[in-house]
């Protein structure tokens, strides 16, 4: 009998979702389960828990933005054989939903939302994903939960509670490694206290391309001065106006430098540095993995995107 889980499994907004419990999911034709996530770095964080009974793979490439994603044919496909998909959720992937609609509809398998139960910070962005100062304004859903380790705990604690509905047998498997995974997870938080600890307290200053660092800046005590593009996705745009006024807030805060995503347009962030003196930094990983170094692994990537910010600002 079909279950709908009110918290840790979701039908978000997605149509045509189907969502199995009471013990197990569909298992593919071989016996093998199948775990997909949307992302690279949600495919590492449930690799953690999985460990070596089951094999995560990711539907996104490495070095793809989610935010840019088109989905193909070939992605329909790996959904329909999956029976565990892993979102972020908070419409991140809202690349996912035409796929889903094509890949689920009157089929089986469980979908869970990382994010389920963690309260999101609100942002305004433009209704129709445009321009800035063009269209209706709406109150968004800040996915970027990702970019503090410590709600990424709940990410694990969600994926654990995933994999045991989907493989029950695999119950102790994954207790133990989600517990030893989250003891990385706090020492990753404590190590980043100790970095961002040797930024004096007035350089605590973050500028950056699109609206991304909302929770690590909540986290780690850094005041956001402005963002190049007034949105939470790197694909929409600004105006004349806006970046005047970035320019400005630059200039009146003091801060030194800006921060992109390397996957992110740096043209506007060099143009500003033109006309305030500031550095760029453009090889932060906010979005994706990288197939070995600096960002190989989530806590990699961390750590790496700390380091620069770190260097950035002292």
């Amino acid at each position: 009998m079909k279950k709908i889980f009110n918290s840790i499994f979701v039908m978000m907004t997605l149509p045509a979702l189907f969502l199995t419990g009471c013990g197990s999911a569909p298992k593919s034709s071989d016996g093998a389960l199948r775990v997909l996530t949307s992302t690279t770095f949600l495919a590492d964080i449930a690799q953690n828990v999985a460990g070596d009974r089951v094999r995560v793979d990711s539907l996104l490439p490495i070095g793809m933005d989610p935010h840019a994603y088109q989905g193909a044919p070939a992605d329909v496909a790996r959904i329909a054989e999956s029976n565990l998909l892993i979102l972020n959720g908070l419409d991140y992937e809202l690349f996912i939903v035409p796929l889903l609609d094509a890949a689920r509809a009157g089929g089986e398998g469980l979908v869970i939302e990382a994010t389920a139960g963690l309260n999101p910070r609100s942002a305004e962005r433009n209704a129709n994903g445009a321009e800035s100062g063009k269209g209706a304004e709406q109150e968004a859903r800040d996915p970027h939960m990702w970019l503090d380790p410590n709600l990424v705990i709940t990410y694990v604690e969600n994926i654990r509670a995933g994999l045991i509905d989907a493989d029950p047998d695999g119950a102790a498997t994954y207790k133990a490694n989600a517990d030893t995974y989250m003891v990385e997870l706090k020492d990753l938080d404590a190590w980043i206290v100790e970095q961002v600890n040797t930024i004096p307290a007035e350089r605590r200053l973050l500028v950056t391309n699109h609206d991304t660092l909302g929770y690590f800046a909540a986290r780690y005590g850094f005041e956001i001065v402005d963002t190049i593009i007034a949105s939470l996705s790197s694909e929409a745009g600004t105006s004349a106006q806006d970046l005047a006024a970035v320019i400005d807030g630059i200039k009146a805060s003091g801060t030194p430098a800006i921060f992109l995503g390397e996957v992110e347009n740096a043209d506007l962030a060099h143009q500003i540095a033109e006309e305030t003196g500031v550095i760029v930094v453009d090889d932060l990983y906010f979005e994706s993995l990288t197939e070995d170094t600096p960002a190989a692994t989530y806590i990699d990537m961390m750590k790496h995107n700390v380091t620069r910010i770190v260097d950035g600002l002292k």
